[in-house]
């Protein structure tokens, strides 16, 4: 699994001019899902997400996760182009990415672990939905986490 989180102080996904799913203040999650993908993946992804201390304390450091912070939440989007291999030519391969029927359990049990670690349901896009996604970056402050590059 690959994850693109983004500190934001809002973010937005709408699908057709619909808004889908909004957040203030927390982590705008693009998550990326490969056949290969397994619960420990999913266990070790949404721990680092929610454990990552990129959150300022009273000193202005960030030195605090997501859980320490009142009235955060995640909006978590699934995106199947961060599987892109840009290895050979200009044009991106996704062979990697998982099909619907793989990505979307997951992307599913994702949602319920993120939601679970927070203690309150996340804020999701659509599945495999063509949509449109607004943020304001709070820092910038973005970090690329892979569950098979443990960095």
């Amino acid at each position: 699994m690959r994850a693109l989180i983004q500190r934001v102080k809002e973010a937005s996904v709408s699908i057709s001019g619909v808004d889908v799913g909004h957040i203030h203040t927390g982590l705008l999650v693009l998550l990326g899902i490969e056949d290969s993908d397994t619960d420990e993946d999913i266990q070790w992804l949404c721990g680092k997400i929610t454990r990552m201390r990129i959150f300022d304390d009273d000193q202005g450091v960030m030195n605090l996760p997501l859980t320490d912070i009142d009235n955060t939440n995640i909006l978590l989007v699934s995106q199947f182009t961060l599987m892109a291999s840009t290895r050979r030519g200009n044009r991106p391969s996704y062979v990697r990415a998982a099909r619907p029927e793989i990505a979307l359990p997951i992307y599913q049990q994702t949602e319920q672990c993120l939601s679970q670690l927070l203690g309150h349901p996340i804020a999701t896009g659509q599945f495999g939905a063509d949509m449109q996604v607004s943020l304001i970056n709070d820092g910038p402050v973005t970090i690329w986490l892979d569950s098979k590059v443990k960095e």
